[in-house]
Formats: structure tokens, sequence, C-alpha cells
């Protein structure tokens, strides 16, 4: 039904892309540390972005023929065996004439997110861009007719927020890929004689992305299936970088779903510039390696009516704060309906994250890991200053009842301490082998109040 496919702006893009990718294939698969460090600079500045898992599945709502299906939303058409002619009937469905980009935008960036990451094409394979690889997308499938990504771009860069795309190496609507059983598409097969076609469309479609939306990152997702290998992620790689050098690229292009443990950093490029832990935070962070912790707010990704599980703006805020304190970034989820709408429980909860990140967001921005290994009444974040001075952004959970702050092990001299919001000044001293902060009586943010201390140089902790 929608492999209809425009063939003379095909024949260009196949050849563009042999092109693209003979002159990719010639450069090396490593690369100097100082070009990763200037591609990854404005993300680890990032700290916080807006995941967003929108497409068909948004209109069944988590319901199929009237039952609840249990799982998260995105997976309906998996969950609940629905035969390709079948799902595809929803795009003559998808009209959401509410989608607002610059609103989207804008709620973002209130809540202190600094990149939005969207699903292109997730693993139902339907695209949310115009494709000449495929009817099988918004613009030749659905009511709306018009492309979903490209006004998100565009209101991204107005808005000063950087735009980045998900897609989906799996996909359940192809023909080169069939199920392994009746019951279910998860993970798929692949025709061996249609395999070299798929990843041809898969780069064709990547091109499109590229030059019609300029993402700064690939946020790439559906590599378990075993026909799917690590050298295909290495190619494509060197294939997204001869058509952008400064594209970013999660592990997940290759078969490094959870982490990027154990690898070593010549190794990294392989995999990616980033890790990827789901719905996780390690508990240590992963030490030498960026990574980005995506998580939701409910239990699903795309929207589920009845899914009313809510974390609270409490927990959400601490999450940013965790994160950032072990190094990482946090991608938090939200699910918009089939109108083009965010719900509104993720709307009031990113709100509240804006205001705490209003006062606080120095705390979190272009911060490193804590230099301490225990910090039982919080989390603690660091960022260099200029002249060799350190200042420690000590997030306090547990207001201590004697008013007394104890940072134990630290050995450096001591240049001062504050309250973040408002900056009032606090008495700081040495305390037998740590340090001592007075804080006020009233503590100033029952979710998590900053406290602010200087240090002469980089942190020195006895351990």
């Amino acid at each position: 039904m929608y492999g209809k496919i425009r063939i003379g702006t095909l024949l260009l893009l196949v050849a563009s892309t042999c092109a693209a990718f003979a002159a990719a294939a010639e450069s090396p698969t490593s690369e100097p540390s100082s070009e990763q460090d200037a591609r990854m600079g404005w993300w680890r500045e990032a700290r916080f972005g807006m995941f967003i898992h929108w497409g068909l599945y948004a209109i069944p709502a988590g319901t199929w023929d009237t039952k609840q299906i249990k799982g998260i939303g995105e997976w309906i058409m998996d969950h609940a065996n629905i035969p390709v002619e079948e799902y595809e009937k929803l795009a003559s469905q998808f009209n959401p004439v509410k989608f607002d980009a610059a609103q989207w935008v804008r709620i973002a960036k209130d809540a202190g997110m600094r990149y939005i990451v969207i699903t292109s094409k997730h693993h139902d394979g339907f695209c949310l861009f115009d494709t000449a690889t495929t009817g099988y997308d918004v613009v030749d499938a659905t009511p709306y007719a018009a492309c979903l990504l490209k006004p998100l771009s565009d209101e991204c860069r107005k808005q000063g927020l950087k735009f980045c795309v998900y897609y989906s190496i799996m996909d359940w609507h192809h023909p080169a890929q069939y199920r392994n059983n009746p019951r279910q598409y998860n993970p798929t097969n692949i025709h061996a004689d249609k395999r070299q076609a798929y990843i041809d469309y898969m780069k064709m479609q990547l091109k499109e992305l590229i030059t019609g939306c300029d993402p700064a990152v690939l946020w790439f997702d559906g590599e378990w299936p075993a026909w799917w290998t690590e050298d295909d992620g290495r190619d494509m790689v060197a294939y997204l970088r001869g058509l952008n050098p400064g594209i970013i690229v999660n592990n997940r292009v290759g078969k490094g779903r959870q982490g990027m443990e154990g690898m070593s950093k010549s190794d990294r490029s392989y995999s990616g510039d980033f890790g990827t832990p789901e719905q996780q935070i390690p508990a240590t962070g992963i030490p030498g390696v960026d990574w980005e912790s995506c998580m939701t707010m409910n239990d699903t990704w795309g929207f589920k009516s009845y899914d009313q599980n809510w974390k609270s703006a409490e927990t959400l805020i601490r999450n940013i704060i965790d994160i950032a304190s072990k190094g990482g970034n946090y991608l938090l989820n939200v699910g918009p309906t089939a109108e083009g709408l965010i719900p509104e429980p993720s709307v009031d909860r990113l709100a509240a994250i804006g205001r705490w990140m209003q006062k606080n967001g120095s705390s979190i921005y272009g911060t490193q890991a804590s230099p301490f290994s225990q910090t039982p009444w919080g989390r603690c974040t660091q960022k260099p200053l200029e002249g060799g001075k350190t200042r420690l952004f000590l997030h306090v959970f547990q207001w201590p009842g004697d008013r007394k702050l104890v940072i134990p092990g630290l050995k450096n001299k001591l240049l001062g301490a504050s309250l973040l919001d408002g900056g009032a000044r606090l008495e700081v001293a040495r305390a037998g082998e740590g340090v001592a902060i007075t804080l006020p009586q009233d503590c100033p943010d029952a979710v998590a109040a900053v406290v602010v201390l200087d240090i002469a140089g980089r942190p020195d902790v006895a351990q």
C-alpha cells in the first residue's frame, strides 16, 4: 500500500548517497580526541534534553480492539500483534491539527532543556518527515499532509535549542524485514537478498533528515536484531560523518545498547559518541565516557491514555541532579497525543522543573561529576573557574537539623560559601578531616537547596 517511491528523486538520492559513502569510507575509523571534544562541547554543556515519542501509535493510545494492551504505547503493533495492513490504516486517521512547534519548543525551553530529540521513524516504520523513499510518511499517507519535523527544527533554531532526531534500525513495516514468529515482530529477521537495499534505504532517509532538518544528534535505536552488526554501525557512522562531520551519534548505532563500559577511548568512536542507559541512572555513572539516561515521566514513551503513573516533580528534579552529579545528561520523555498536544501532567511537571532550573540551573549546565564518593545529604556537581579555582555545588536533599552541612575529606583551601539562590553568604570552616558549612535555620527549597562552595585548585578529597 505504501511501497510507491518517487523514482526520479530516488535515483538522485542513490547517486548522491553512493558518492557520499565513498568519501566517508576513505576516512579513518578513529579520530583525535580533540575532534570529539569539539563535537561534544555543546552536548556536555546542555545536560538536559526532551525526548519526544510520537507517531501513529498515539491514535490507539494503548487500546486495540477494545482491549487495553500491556506494555509501552509505541510497541502496540508488536504487543497486540497487529497485521501490517491493519496498522497501516491508522495513517488515514493521523491529523495532528493541534500541533504547535513553537509551543512545544517553548515548553522545553521553559523547563530548562537545551535540546530536543524526536522520533523520525520508530519500529513501526512510519515516518514523521517527507521522504522520497516511501509513501508511508506523514506527507503522503495522512490527511495532515505536511512534514512535522522541519517546523520543529526551524523553531528549535529560532528559540536557541538544538534539534535532534531518533531513528529506528529495526522496521516492522519494511518488506526487507520479517517476523521471527507469527505472534510478534520483535526482533526482526532480514531477507539476505534485501539486506543491502534496506541499508541503502536507511542511508537515503538519514541523508534527507540531515539535509532537510540539520539535526545535531542522530539517536539510533532498534539495533538488537542479530542481522545488524557492529561493522554496520561503524559503516553508518562513517557515512554520516561524510555528510556532516560535526554530527553526534549515540552508541546504539552499533551494539553497545546500555552503556560503553569496558571500551577504550579509541574504540568508542566505533560505537558512537555517548552511552544510553535506559530507564536507569548508573550507580556510579560511566567514568571516562559521555552518557545520557533516557527516562519516562510515567510508564510509557508513546502516549497511552490510561497510564497515570506519573513521577513527581521532586523525583524528576532530583533525577536531573543525580545524573549531573555522575557526569551524565538527562533525556526526559513526553508522549504527545494524536492531536499534537503534550499531555497536561507532563506540561505541569516540566513547568515545575523550569522554576527550579531558573534559580539553580548553573549548578547543572556545564558541570562535571562529583569528586566525592559519598554525600549523605544529597549530591554534588563541580565547575572549574578562572584562576585555577573550582566551584562545588552542594545539592541538599536532607536539611541537617543542627544546620551543619559536613563535606568529608575535602583538603583544599576554602574561598567562601553561599546559597546559590539569592547569594546569602554562609559561614564555612574546617571540621576535623573535612569542612562544615553553617546553614540557615529554614531550608530555602525542600526539593533541593543548592549551596555553593568555592575552593582553590581542583578538588583534593581523602576517600
